[in-house]
């Protein structure tokens, strides 16, 4: 059974959820989950220029990261266990900044999220997860910024119950302390 690569835009314009091509036989599986033409045949434009892979425990959340100066797009996959993925659009101009959409993301479905340049990206890790990132730029650590996952005007509906409550959550001290939403905007007008 062959299943050939499907490319759905979200209601956030020029952010993708992605179905990979993937081989099914007696074996197992052959996945392919970039192709610099299958990508541009699809109005997607990304070269890739670093890739990495974050492995992370149940319960642990990563939110909601953006590079400030040499914005990152990035292609993110559940390669192992299953993540709730949330992109947010803080793109200055756009009619739907500050809007957020979540997906399930995991081995077993091995869908893929385009996240564009100036969108916010972050997961709960709903079981044990490994998640690959393929980028269009390398990580620049003056810019590594974000903006908290509980920021209430953002108002991202995380799936907590599904970790067993918000109590079970495993969070960094860099991930306490981001920035709230509305600093985002004062520091962008500036």
């Amino acid at each position: 059974m062959i299943q050939k690569f499907e490319f759905k835009e979200t209601s956030l314009s020029g952010a993708y959820l992605i179905s990979p091509f993937i081989a099914y036989d007696e074996r197992g599986a052959f996945i392919k989950d970039y192709n610099i033409d299958i990508y541009q045949n699809n109005n997607i434009q990304h070269e890739l220029k670093e890739v990495f892979y974050t492995k992370s425990k149940r319960g642990v959340i990563r939110a909601i990261h953006f590079q400030l100066g040499n914005q990152q797009a990035k292609l993110v996959r559940c390669i192992h266990g299953h993540v709730y993925d949330v992109i947010v659009d803080l793109r200055p101009e756009s009619p739907t900044l500050g809007k957020w959409l979540g997906f399930h993301l995991s081995e077993e479905n091995s869908l893929m999220l385009y996240v564009p340049e100036f969108f916010g990206h972050g997961y709960l890790v709903l079981e044990d997860s490994i998640v690959s990132y393929k980028c269009n730029q390398v990580f620049y650590a003056e810019g590594d910024s974000g903006i908290i996952y509980n920021d209430p005007q953002i108002n991202i509906q995380w799936p907590f119950e599904e970790i067993g409550g918000q109590d079970n959550l495993i969070i960094s001290e860099k991930d306490k302390n981001l920035m709230s939403f509305d600093s985002y905007k004062s520091m962008m007008k500036h």
